[in-house]
């Protein structure tokens, strides 16, 4: 009993500090991580390293590095801008194309790198435009999530989903996809509608786009060429890697090589800019949720689920869904899907049908990541990037259109889901 305290305790003071925000989330995962071998006697470190995921670990930093090298190309600089140009000075229409070019990106790259390179082209634009770039910055937010959900590469969650439960791209791809355009296609029209007063204050004032040669802004056409080539393989290998039995990891880490090597690029360059932090929060975290496995803390938490639900599979998994989309948007959603992996993996090993519970997990814990500005890791990159630039996005401001945003992509999903029963 008294390491089920410990490993309870040390979990959920690392999550009220993640909360929090007032302490660096990668170093108090590895602190509560490494606090878990030391202090429970029952948690050993062999037990604790043998968790770390090295396939969710090594695919993050393939696809950093990827994104990392495309990015001294100016590729993300130029769609922004062609989307602004294709916009013609309308507001609502140059926001609609933003956001379809930043949920069409999510998909192929991880969100948080898109909305780090698409939020300097919006601020640049809505200035030249002359209206406020804070309701452009949380559609593009929204988008990113929605977008990144469709395939295993596009939001941390899903890596962790994939690598659990032997998903490869292609079937995760089949899956989320057909659910993620239709929940786009209706977000994307119902733009005008959600940012009304944002939009009719924007269209009332005379905008006329400053003419931009994109063409100026590929600053390297031979390295974009050798980017997307090697972008081009690495997707068709992930949706192939059954086939070759390779997991995603190699894929990417091989592609990552492939290109610093034709590129030129220097590999101390590059892994400079890898996001280090995430991945050792990704390490920490691992540790942290091995620990309440060890102890038997999933399991009294499978056997409730399974009880409470009286193992009807539809029941848990609406359940599941509506659950993972609130808890999501309290707590950033990567820490939560870590945690209910292991759950649903009891679950299995206790004779559920789990396959729909997988889907549940995933769209609760990506859209979710919608309802609240601490919901997704690129929630609070882009609101740090705007309140360093004068543009503060609040947390109720952003509650307001995520709310809505997950309620109605979470009731389409749970019409989505229904397939599966």
């Amino acid at each position: 009993m008294n390491d089920v305290l410990l490993a309870v305790g040390i979990f959920s003071l690392v999550y009220a500090a993640i909360i929090s925000e007032k302490v660096d989330r990668a170093a108090i995962a590895l602190l509560g991580g490494m606090a878990t071998i030391i202090l429970i006697k029952s948690y050993t470190q062999e037990q604790a390293f043998h968790a770390i995921d090295l396939n969710v670990l090594m695919l993050l930093t393939g696809m950093m590095v990827i994104a990392n090298i495309m990015s001294d190309t100016g590729v993300f600089q130029w769609l922004g801008t062609k989307a602004i140009q294709l916009g013609k000075g309308n507001p609502t229409r140059i926001m609609q194309i933003l956001v379809i070019v930043t949920a069409v990106t999510s998909a192929l790259l991880d969100n948080v790198t898109v909305v780090v390179l698409l939020a300097p082209v919006t601020l640049v634009a809505t200035a030249s435009l002359g209206i406020s770039p804070i309701p452009f910055l949380i559609a593009e937010v929204l988008a990113s999530n929605i977008g990144g959900a469709a395939t295993l590469i596009g939001d941390p969650p899903n890596i962790l989903i994939g690598s659990a439960a032997g998903i490869d791209f292609l079937t995760f791809l089949l899956n989320m996809g057909p659910y993620v355009l239709v929940v786009l296609i209706i977000f994307v029209l119902g733009l005008p509608l959600l940012f009304r007063k944002e939009l009719r204050k924007a269209n009332d004032a005379t905008v006329t786009p400053e003419y931009i040669d994109a063409s100026t802004l590929i600053t390297d056409r031979r390295l974009l060429w050798k980017s997307l080539i090697v972008l081009g393989a690495v997707l068709i290998g992930f949706m192939l890697h059954g086939v070759f039995h390779l997991e995603t990891a190699t894929i990417a880490l091989a592609g990552a090589a492939a290109l610093m090597l034709w590129s030129g690029q220097s590999a101390h360059k590059v892994f400079h800019h890898v996001e280090w932090a995430t991945l050792m929060f990704f390490v920490g975290l691992f540790v942290l949720v091995e620990a309440l496995v060890q102890v038997g803390v999933i399991d009294i938490v499978a056997t409730w689920l399974f009880e409470t639900t009286r193992g009807n599979v539809m029941v848990t998994s609406i359940a599941l869904l509506w659950g993972s989309a609130l808890l999501s948007g309290i707590v950033d959603n990567i820490p939560y899907t870590a945690t209910v992996i292991p759950i649903i993996q009891k679950l299995g090993a206790d004779g559920m049908n789990i396959w729909p519970l997988w889907w549940a997990l995933a769209i609760g814990a990506d859209l979710g990541g919608n309802l609240t500005l601490i919901g997704a890791s690129a929630n609070v990159v882009v609101a740090s990037f705007a309140e360093r630039s004068g543009h503060k996005i609040t947390f109720m401001k952003f509650t307001k259109y995520g709310a809505i945003t997950t309620l109605v992509a979470i009731s389409i999903a749970t019409i989505y889901l229904w397939r599966y029963f």
